[in-house]
């Protein structure tokens, strides 16, 4: 059997004794010819990259925005006019625009080329009966692998042999405990995560040692089918991305329709065909803010800083804005919500009954000279779980720390904290018989010297447990065993999505007596249940109610099981502790529609693989929801990339999960994303305000620009003039807007409708509003000083100082869209103040400096036009607080 029909074939049901012969090999592994051959047939056992697109495609990909053909369309013009000053400028600020798209795209996505990363340079085969080390690239299906503890598993494989084997599976599906291996078949419809009789590429073995077959290299591993889930997913528009494209749109159309109005009923009176296209350029120049390419890279960039100092390092831009407009958050479970740590946090025994574990205490050097039928059950029970146990200890930072087995480090960390042991466990308890643990028998045991006398402590699954017993720990002494209370504790325990283990000892018996059986117990005393799990990290709890207030569910994505996953969810709040959880295998009876509805009201899903977390995030978005996803592992990596912004842990993440994300939390704390939403949150609110500024003084321009030349007025502003205040006298005031403040209620404002554009209605309605105040004061002062002075230039140098004072002005409005300027504190943006200030110093400067006053067609202005203008321009203050404080007192009605 070669060729697809090895990979579709489901392993995990093919019987040991069927799998040599299917794959055409033996114990004795292929020949090297055969291997040859098989190598030329299937390719080498690697990961495709894909080209990344070139340099000049991404450049060229710049250009693609309507705004940009509108400035693309009034260059053509100002060369073909020869306005040579008015083309160059134009031309700068689209090479800047350019420059800055080219730079942020050609960070290129680098996830599928992580994945080769994961494949072991090395692999130990069988070949031709001899043992070799080849490399894991020529590795083909058929050849025998040889696993032991700290190898990686280098292609797909079925376990032809296990002994005490344990995978670390969760970079693939999240499951926080190493999975036991064994030869055994399941079910050909069995998850992802419940498959002990094969291994996956690039997991890592953890204990024991194993003999497989491969079965599937390169592309056709679980492992290269998440690459190909990767690199077939489309990149996400952002919706910072999709908002700029609408408000491009909205600005182009009301740009060419405004210039073809004017230049149509110019012509229809008779116009200058020349001096109407000047008019269609300025309009253009006028309408397209120049500086909110710049604008965009420093607000997204003070947000990246910002977040940086709360640990949330920002790999692309746009995901700064995307966070903030996040309405479900997605978590995996292991190392986000909790904290990749077992732990005891239950305990139960027949005389003390279901207690937490034990505070940190100092060692009590009294427990080992105690009588061991005098300990009491609590202590035992830990001294149990220690004494029969493979962890080690080594020194760490003057402390004892323990390593090995999730499941044994937490069973020997908690009688570390009890004041039970230390580091010298097997010289004050000397081991003088073992026996590991293994899934076929489902218990270890450790014989170990206590002062004069022998004890066997036994540690495993409770009823195999306590099939070994006939008695448990009393009040004094000991009494018959009673099973139903172990029963009920165990379904208690059980319940709150814990692992359970049972622990006996047996009774202490005198030098020369005959031991107990290690490999048979029997005659045993019951002792008691721990219950284990990976604790939630602390705040979690606190930072899942925070998103809860701003309008934000969050929803548990994990591969583990479900009720440990509704536990720990129930305890962080994500859920109720009887809510519903969705397995892979129930999402995979629903079609789209179904799952669609599903979505909505469940919030925990469990047993979940790759190709499942990416089928729910893509439900939940198609739903209208904008979904921020975490994850650490592989299986994550696919929906990390299709999510609208993709978290990854920094700490315990893999290559690939940090390379598919957008942000990376240099903690793995999920408490950190609620910071990073806020900061999210402030950036969109500043940007919000840049743009209202901008777009606001354009519409002044246009209805400025319009009603002149409807009413047969020389050109109000030569094209020159309207690229001062674009790229110059705004350019420094727009920027110190992206430097606010978050405002009080910011985490508790719902998020913001995926409909709604960067400027909301009321700001549209508002920018109507101060672009007619500001339009009608500019004509009168052009009009005023034209009458007067009978001069061109004196006239446009009024109308264009006009509009700089109205901005400064209206920078004031645009720092809250319902608070009054008297109301934000100038301190909270000292930057603003000074830019204000320099850009009215600026433009003043530039009137009395002869140079700028032959580019800019400007002339100085007497002292009597100051004192009319800056009255007229402080009305755009005045009508915008009037406005705002009736649209308080309806508020309050």
């Amino acid at each position: 059997m070669t060729g697809p029909a090895v990979r579709d074939r489901k392993w995990h049901a093919v019987p040991v004794g069927e799998v040599f012969a299917a794959l055409g090999t033996a114990p004795d592994g292929l020949s090297d010819e055969e291997a040859r051959r098989r190598l030329e047939r299937h390719g080498p056992n690697t990961l495709e990259e894909a080209p990344p697109p070139s340099a000049v495609a991404v450049f060229l990909r710049q250009f693609a925005s309507p705004v940009i053909a509108i400035l693309l369309f009034a260059l053509a013009l100002t060369v073909v006019l020869a306005e040579w000053l008015d083309a160059s400028v134009i031309a700068a600020a689209l090479l800047v625009n350019a420059a800055i798209g080219f730079v942020q795209e050609r960070r290129a996505e680098q996830a599928v080329r992580a994945l080769t990363n994961l494949s072991q340079p090395h692999a130990r085969v069988v070949r031709g009966g001899r043992r070799l080390e080849v490399a894991s690239a020529s590795l083909v299906p058929g050849d025998v692998v040889l696993l032991e503890s700290g190898s990686r598993v280098p292609a797909d494989i079925r376990l032809v042999e296990a002994h005490a084997l344990e995978v670390d599976e969760s970079m693939l599906t999240g499951e926080s405990e190493p999975v036991g291996k064994s030869t055994e078949t399941v079910a050909a419809e069995t998850g992802l995560g419940d498959r002990p009789g094969v291994g996956y590429a690039g997991t890592m073995v953890v204990s024991g040692r194993g003999t497989g077959v491969v079965y599937a290299t390169g592309a056709g591993t679980e492992l290269g089918a998440i690459a190909g889930l990767l690199k077939d997913e489309p990149e996400t528009a952002t919706p910072l991305k999709e908002r700029m494209g609408r408000l491009s749109r909205i600005i182009a159309l009301a740009t060419l329709v405004s210039a073809l109005a004017v230049m149509a009923l110019g012509l229809l009176r008779g116009g200058d065909p020349v001096e109407l296209l000047l008019v269609a350029v300025a309009l253009a120049v006028a309408a397209v803010p120049e500086g909110l390419p710049i604008v965009l890279t420093v607000a997204l960039a003070i947000g990246v800083t910002r977040m940086a100092r709360r640990n949330a390092v920002v790999r692309r831009m746009p995901a700064v804005e995307t966070l903030g407009s996040a309405t479900v958050i997605g978590s995996d479970k292991t190392g986000t919500l909790t904290e990749n740590r077992m732990t005891v946090r239950r305990l139960w025994t027949p005389v003390d009954g279901e207690t937490g574990p034990a505070a940190v205490r100092p060692y009590r050097h009294d427990v080992a000279a105690a009588d061991p039928e005098h300990v009491d059950p609590y202590h035992l029970v830990l001294l149990c779980g220690a004494l029969t146990n493979e962890a080690r200890t080594r020194a760490e930072e003057g402390t004892d720390q323990a390593c090995g087995d999730p499941t044994e480090v937490a069973l020997l960390d908690a009688a570390h904290d009890a004041g039970l042991l230390h580091a010298a466990r097997d010289a004050v308890f000397p081991k003088t018989a073992e026996v590991h643990f293994e899934p076929a028998r489902r218990f270890s045991a450790t014989a170990r010297r206590w002062g004069d006398r022998e004890v066997l402590f036994v540690k495993g699954a409770p009823e195999r447990v306590l099939a070994m017993c006939d008695a448990q720990v009393a009040e004094s002494g000991t009494e018959p065993v009673r099973p139903d209370g172990l029963h009920a504790a165990g379904e208690r325990m059980a319940a709150q999505g814990l692992r359970l283990l049972a622990l006996a000892v047996s009774r202490p018996y005198e030098p020369g007596a005959a031991p107990v059986d290690p490999h048979d117990p029997s005659g045993l005393v019951l002792l008691g249940l721990v219950g284990i799990m990976d604790p939630p990290r602390a705040g979690v709890r606190e930072s899942v109610r925070a998103c809860h207030e701003a309008g934000i569910r969050v929803v548990m994505i994990t591969g583990d099981h479900g009720a440990t996953a509704r536990a720990i969810a129930a305890e962080l709040g994500i859920c109720e502790p009887d809510a519903p959880v969705l397995t892979h295998d129930e999402i995979a009876g629903l079609d789209d529609g179904r799952l669609r509805a599903a979505v909505a009201d469940v919030d925990v899903y469990a047993r979940i693989p790759p190709e499942g977390k990416l089928r729910l995030v893509r439900a939940l978005e198609a739903d209208g929801e904008v979904v921020a996803v975490t994850g650490d592992g592989v299986n994550d990596a696919p929906a990390l990339k299709a999510a609208s912004v993709g978290v990854a842990m920094g700490r315990g993440g893999t290559d690939v999960a940090r390379e598919a994300a957008d942000i990376v939390l240099a903690d793995d704390d999920f408490t950190t994303i609620v910071h990073a939403v806020e900061e999210g949150r402030v950036t969109f609110d500043n940007i919000r305000r840049a743009v209202f500024f901008l777009v606001s003084t354009g519409a002044a321009m246009i209805l400025a620009l319009t009603a002149s030349t409807l009413m047969g007025w020389p050109l109000l502003m030569v094209p020159a003039q309207l690229l001062w205040l674009n790229l110059v006298t705004s350019g420094v005031q727009d920027i110190a807007l992206v430097f606010e403040r978050a405002e009080p209620d910011l985490l508790r404002r719902p998020p913001r409708s995926s409909g709604e554009g960067i400027l909301s209605a009321l700001l549209w309605q508002r920018i109507g509003v101060t672009g007619a105040v500001m339009a009608v004061g500019t004509l009168a002062m052009f009009w005023w000083e034209w009458q007067r002075s009978g001069s061109l230039t004196a006239a446009q140098t009024a109308a264009l100082t006009t509009m700089v004072v109205f901005m400064a002005f209206q920078a004031g409005n645009a720092r809250s869209a319902t608070q009054s300027v008297l109301r934000v504190p100038p301190h909270h943006n000292p930057f603003l103040a000074v830019a204000t200030a320099a850009a009215v110093a600026l433009h003043v400067a530039a009137l009395y400096f002869p140079p700028t006053q032959v580019l800019l067609r400007v002339e100085p202005l007497e002292a009597a036009a100051w004192w009319r203008l800056v009255p007229v321009a402080a009305g755009v203050l005045v009508v915008v607080e009037a406005e705002k404080a009736v649209r308080r007192a309806l508020a309050r009605r």
